[in-house]
């Protein structure tokens, strides 16, 4: 918690809103260090004695406090004087003892509140009498009938301990050992049973491979592999919030040479609701850092990418929970860090930016969950790695202040095993119910009738209310197969008319579950930040996507909410339309038309499909740029996409292309205002640089990430691909570079670079050029960008002989039994071709553009 002295010393750095936060940030800190387990047993095995240790005093099991029962039919007290030869420990004083079981015994610790606890065994062999630990032991532990502890290796002379995370649900949590043989031994220094918050293991986590969401980890039982403080020192269990170790990372290191030691005072630590706290890691974990050491690795040779990498053993065999600690102590500036985070073979966080989880506030602690399945923890270690951003904007570097590897050992029931002590332990846990119970009946009843009255009023007011928690849409949200819905009730239900006569659609769950084979994974079309998009079939026959949002995540709700709402006021040929949506449940499922053919990057690169034509894919560019446009200039207000990308351009059976995912969308400035202050939001390798560096949004950062699609287009490969030598890296900066030594043909897609009209194909290759200025003013509207495209595609399609006297006719068609007449001379288009076809301020040009966009707008 920060001192008085402390916050003098940072008050003038502040006025008031950091006033508030550094209260808050107290408060926090102040609760989470005031965590008092509701169970704390720590037992000393084999004596009678007791031992503190770091004010923590263990019990001996000869004399247990209540609530502990030790069931040992055959154990034998031992004791050694050689504590001083112990090793691997900084608490020898739990090792000078030990209980022996020649046959089955069981510890039964009474549970005061059902949840999570740690259970931690400590294992030391000495020779004692007639008994050699280190020889004679072979066993099992059992926590609550699963087996954790599967034969013991002696150590050569080091202290193990044992820790487990167990979610309990009975009354008693019981620990059974059992010598595996009948001439074996089963022994055990000291056992700690410890409550520990819930909250700290979530249910939910990020799959390494495939990047899915598993969902279950709050049954299950971890044990702890590994737990490593990046950088120095050691953290003790004296120095933690639940008593947890943590080893430096020094000696896991595979490439000590790029890392770097980064330390701060713990008492800057920025603690933000919903994203960790001194419980989940304390605060000497958060406060140090190992970072990717920029200035050795610029000595390394351009086209290698670094990366640091630390390397566990890790029994194969079992899934893995790994936990990422974060905090950046590191910047100096909140804006332009990005690392990418390896588990493995695996990218598991690309393009990683702190700042964008923290709202740009350095040092706030923060973590990542990733589940490794067995099936790939296969050679008996594990590698984790981090390595600098790819981003041309992106600062170079890379941080991690902590891990946690927790091996997944099985789920534990909710009794505490068949022994007596349990039996007991229930019984009396019973009997205290019942008491209880008989105090409290009165009271419990009349609340249950006040809850049973409250719901009935609340199940009469939803039927007035379907959904109380969105308004219905308009519809113009809706798509053009909308009136089969109408007469499909159990499909969907009518929210009711808007000011234009239309109805909106509210899904109920049971009707999307059908849809979607209960959303089965073989069902699964995409996946993005906002969740999984399955192909479902509603009963009337009709298809659609159902797009169903992690409701875990915050930022999903904003996004359900913002597609919504705009899709409600939106409605154009060239923007995926929304059928409707699910709240129920918590849900936050979307439901578009369905579009067969997919994204237009799977027919560019990284699928089994046949080269897209190039005439096929200025026709698709020039859709996604008409629905743009209309975003641009449609409303009274821009809105401005702000994830524009190859992937959120959808085709449908006649690769018509359509704008999709507005979840990032945002409405662009007053008409006195030349752009909106907002935090940096979209995808990397599309991020228009002036917005990164100033936070200043403008309709020209859709032209910049256009721009970049443009590119994708030409080339046919991704934006970002770390495998290709560094100067490749990035698209954009690779092609332009291309481009501007007029090398065009050094980056167009081999597959189709011959069947391309060479007019046609520079045309294309300046207006991407153009839409990648540094700077928005520089850029071309998206309307010229538009006109462009299309000027392009005519000089594809145009005759050999139209095409050397200069004469290309531009028709703009939004409608397919509908065309544009043209109104391009022949001077007209002789003057456009000048300058390289590149004179986006050309008079004759702005004319034909204004005339385009007339017809267009009548058409809609």
């Amino acid at each position: 918690m920060l001192c008085w002295s402390e916050f003098l010393h940072h008050a003038n750095r502040t006025a008031l809103g950091m006033l508030v936060q550094l209260v808050a940030v107290s408060v926090l800190c102040a609760a989470v260090r005031a965590y008092t387990p509701a169970d704390n047993y720590l037992v000393l095995c084999g004596t009678s004695g007791n031992a503190t240790v770091d004010g923590r005093m263990f019990v001996g099991d000869a004399g247990l406090a209540p609530g502990v029962v030790l069931t040992a039919p055959q154990s034998t007290m031992a004791n050694t004087s050689a504590a001083n030869q112990v090793t691997g420990s900084d608490e020898p004083a739990l090792y000078q003892w030990a209980r022996v079981f020649t046959a089955p015994g069981t510890y039964t610790f009474k549970v005061n509140k059902p949840g999570r606890h740690f259970v931690r065994l400590r294992f030391f062999p000495f020779r004692y009498h007639s008994y050699d630990l280190g020889v004679d032991a072979a066993f099992k532990v059992s926590v609550q009938g699963e087996v954790f502890v599967d034969g013991y290796t002696n150590k050569n002379g080091t202290a193990v301990v044992r820790e487990f995370s167990v979610n309990v649900t009975g009354g008693a949590l019981a620990i059974t050992f059992t010598p595996t043989t009948g001439t074996s031994l089963a022994f055990v220094n000291a056992i700690e049973v410890v409550s520990h918050p819930d909250e700290l293991i979530g249910d939910t986590a990020q799959m390494v491979n495939p990047r899915i969401q598993y969902a279950g980890m709050s049954t299950q039982a971890l044990e702890t592999v590994h737990r490593i403080n990046m950088g120095e020192p050691k953290v003790t269990p004296k120095n933690d919030t639940l008593g947890r170790e943590w080893l430096p990372d020094g000696s896991f290191q595979v490439n000590s040479y790029y890392a770097m030691h980064k330390q701060v005072m713990p008492t800057i630590l920025n603690y933000q609701t919903g994203l960790a706290t001194s419980m989940t890691a304390p605060d000497a974990v958060y406060s140090t850092a190992t970072a990717v050491n920029t200035t050795a690795a610029t000595t390394i040779t351009a086209n290698v990418q670094v990366n640091l990498t630390w390397r566990f053993d890790a029994p194969a065999g079992a899934g893995y929970l790994l936990r990422l600690h974060f905090c950046d102590i590191v910047s100096q500036s909140p804006l332009g860090l990005a690392f990418n985070v390896y588990v493995g073979a695996w990218r598991v966080l690309e393009e990683f930016e702190i700042s964008g989880e923290t709202f740009s506030t350095l040092a706030v602690p923060l973590y990542r969950d990733f589940v490794l399945a067995a099936k790939d923890a296969t050679t008996g270690r594990i590698t984790v790695s981090i390595g600098s951003s790819t981003l041309a904007n992106a600062l170079p570097g890379g941080l991690l202040n902590g891990l946690e590897i927790m091996r997944m050992v099985g789920r534990t029931g909710a009794g505490a095993g068949s022994s007596d002590a349990a039996t007991s332990l229930r019984s009396t846990k019973i009997k205290t119910g019942i008491i209880a119970g008989s105090a409290v009946a009165g009271v419990t009843l009349a609340m249950a009738l006040g809850f049973v009255v409250l719901r009935m009023l609340r199940r009469k007011k939803l039927v007035k209310q379907p959904s109380n928690n969105w308004p219905p849409f308009a519809a113009s949200a809706l798509a053009v197969r909308s009136g089969s819905f109408g007469k499909s009730s159990s499909n969907a239900v009518a929210l009711g008319q808007n000011d234009a006569g239309g109805v909106g659609y509210r899904f109920p769950f049971a009707a999307l579950q059908e849809a979607t084979s209960g959303f089965e994974e073989d069902m699964v079309i995409g996946m993005g930040g906002f969740g999984k998009v399955y192909k479902g079939t509603l009963r009337d026959g009709t298809q659609v996507a159902v797009k169903r949002g992690n409701r875990l995540s915050p930022q999903g709700r904003n996004e359900f909410r913002t597609e919504i709402e705009l899709l409600s006021r939106l409605r154009h040929r060239h923007l995926v339309s929304l059928i409707g949506y699910c709240d129920e449940r918590g849900e936050m499922i979307l439901v578009y038309e369905y579009m067969a053919r997919g994204t237009l990057r799977s027919h560019l690169y990284g699928a089994d499909l046949p080269p897209l034509p190039w005439k096929q894919r200025l026709e698709a560019c020039i859709g996604a740029a008409r629905g743009l446009h209309y975003l641009h200039t449609g409303s009274a207000k821009a809105i401005i996409h702000r994830d524009v990308k190859s992937a959120n351009i959808l085709l449908d059976d006649d690769f018509m292309a359509k704008v999709a995912d507005f979840g990032l969308s945002k409405t662009g400035p007053e008409l006195d205002k030349t752009h909106v202050s907002t935090a940096v939001k979209g995808s990397f390798g599309y991020l228009d640089p002036e917005y990164f560096r100033r936070l200043m949004l403008t309709e020209k950062s859709d032209v910049y990430s256009f721009g970049v699609v443009l590119l994708e287009v030409l080339c046919a490969r991704a934006v970002i691909d770390p495998t290709l030598p560094r100067e490749k890296v990035n698209l954009a900066e690779w092609a332009t570079r291309r481009l501007k030594v007029g090398e065009l043909d050094l980056i167009v897609d081999e597959r189709i670079a011959r069947t391309i009209r060479p007019d046609s194909l520079k045309k294309f290759a300046d207006t991407a050029d153009k839409c990648l200025a540094e700077y928005g003013v520089e850029r071309p509207t998206m309307g010229d960008v538009l006109w462009c495209l299309e000027y392009a595609l005519q000089l594809q399609v145009a005759s050999p002989d139209s095409s050397s006297t200069g004469s290309v006719v531009i028709a703009s068609q939004v409608h397919r039994s509908q065309s544009i007449p043209s109104v391009v001379t022949d001077d007209d288009a002789a003057a456009a071709t000048t300058d390289s076809l590149g004179d986006l301020d050309g008079m004759s040009m702005r004319r034909v553009f204004s005339k385009m966009i007339k017809s267009e707008e009548e058409g809609r």
